[in-house]
Order: structure tokens, then C-alpha cells, then sequence
């Protein structure tokens, strides 16, 4: 297997989280009466491949050899594991942003369309169902922090006071697009009254702003790449906040935070 580009993570991290797992688990871990479907390794490599992946669950039962309720099981039980044991990675807030020029983006996590959140999580912008998360990166791209999510229709300056950046990063310079009006963040600068184009001075400006702000979008487009945070999640929406956690954390552990 390709682990790079399967899982996302190279042959020796994942050794390296199998061996957290197994510590983790301890003594209770030893199997008894029949055996497993699928041993340590290749329940951890399986859920890897699904958040990387985003595969349906028939498919990677097909895939590992298995049945589909056995891919379901394996899931919720190594995933709230993967979480746990990456999560030292995750850099401590608000001490990794002192000093820092943060750059903050929102990002549209799709979702299926599920009726009882219809209205609530439908983006007018991307025209899909969703829900929407704050990004936070350092000028070099690196990943800093992903909130928790907002309904799929709010508005990026709401999101930015909903999740609590407002006071969080309330001694940073903050840079951001012009969705975040009525914020404290540096952003490019809209037509001025009466005109129909950008004075020289402020395209200057904003070809600048639109410059560092790139990193941020370079950082959003890796978190993405774990494909079940951009191609549309498929399970109960009540789950989706642990699991942007999860991918999170395990962003954090592939940057090697």
C-alpha cells in the first residue's frame, strides 16, 4: 500500500499510533474467544483510509476483506482512539498564537442533505448543505486551529464572534477576506462610493492582502485533503464536530507539531 497518499501518513506514523493504541488499550486488549476480523493494525489503517478517503463503508469492506458492520464497529472504535492518542499534537491555545500575525479563513464542511437541517445548514454561497468551520494558520501555512462548527448558512463575521475569535485573538493582528467585515482583521478594501473601480493605492493593498492570505487558503486545501471533510459527510451530523477534531488532531501530528 501507498500509505502516503492512502492514508495520508507515512509507514513509521503509523506504526507510531498503532503502538499509542495498544498502550492505550492495555491488558484488555488481549483477544479472547474468537478472533477478530481485523487485528490492531489493520483497524487503524482501515480508519485511516476512511477519513482519508472518505470511502463508502461497503467499499472498504470490500477493500479489508470484511463485512460492512464490521467496518462500522471498527470505525467508532479506533477513531475516538486516533483522537486521543494525537491529541498532545494539537497546539496549546492561546499560548501558540502570542506573537503571532494569525491569518483566519472559513471553510465549508459539506454535508448530505438531511431534512431536519435543511434551512439551518444550506450555504447560499456554495449552493450545498454544510456546516462551516474557522481556519486559523500562521503566515507560513501552518495549520493552528480549526473551531468548532456553525451552522452551514452563518456568515463568516458572525462566525468569527460565535466561536469566540472576537476575544481569542483579541492581541493578535488578525488577516482575513472580506467576509469579515465589521472585524478587527486586516482585509482587502471594497470599491469606495462612486466608483467603479479600485483607486491604484487600493489595489496595491489588496493584491498584498490577497498575498498572505494565501497561506491560509494552502492550509485549508491540506485539511481537506482528508477527503470526509470536503466530498460530503455521510453519518449523523450529531458526530461531525468529534470527528473535525479528530482530523484535526491528526493534521497536527502529519505536520508534526
Amino acid at each position: 500500500m501507498r500509505y502516503q497518499s492512502t492514508t495520508g501518513l507515512d509507514h513509521d506514523q503509523i506504526q507510531e499510533l498503532v503502538a499509542r493504541i495498544h498502550q492505550v488499550l492495555g491488558p484488555s486488549h488481549r483477544p479472547t474467544g474468537r478472533p477478530a476480523a481485523l487485528g490492531l493494525y489493520r483497524s487503524v489503517l482501515l480508519t485511516l483510509v476512511l477519513l482519508r478517503q472518505n470511502l463508502a463503508q461497503t467499499v472498504a469492506a470490500d477493500w479489508f476483506g470484511v463485512s460492512q458492520p464490521t467496518v462500522s464497529r471498527v470505525f467508532r472504535r479506533i477513531a475516538p482512539l486516533l483522537g486521543q492518542v494525537t491529541c498532545p499534537h494539537t497546539p496549546p491555545l492561546p499560548e501558540a498564537l502570542a506573537g503571532r500575525v494569525v491569518l483566519v479563513d472559513g471553510a465549508l464542511i459539506p454535508t448530505h442533505d438531511h431534512a431536519s437541517h435543511r434551512k439551518a445548514n444550506y450555504n447560499s454561497k456554495h449552493r450545498r448543505p454544510g456546516v462551516t468551520v474557522q481556519v486559523l494558520a500562521a503566515l507560513d501555512g501552518t495549520l493552528l486551529a480549526v473551531t468548532d462548527p456553525v451552522e452551514g448558512r452563518t456568515h463568516d463575521s458572525r462566525a468569527y464572534t460565535l466561536t469566540g475569535l472576537d476575544l481569542l485573538l483579541a492581541d493578535n493582528q488578525v488577516v482575513a477576506d472580506l467576509g469579515y467585515q465589521g472585524t478587527p482583521a486586516i482585509r482587502p478594501r471594497r470599491k469606495r462610493p462612486g466608483r467603479r473601480t479600485h483607486t491604484p493605492a487600493d489595489k496595491i493593498w489588496n493584491t498584498s492582502v490577497s498575498a498572505i492570505r494565501a497561506a491560509v487558503e494552502h492550509a485549508i486545501a491540506h485539511l481537506k485533503d482528508w477527503k470526509i471533510l470536503a466530498t460530503g459527510y455521510r453519518a449523523r451530523l450529531s458526530e461531525l464536530p468529534t470527528v473535525i477534531r479528530i482530523v484535526t488532531s491528526l493534521e497536527h501530528y502529519r505536520l508534526g507539531w
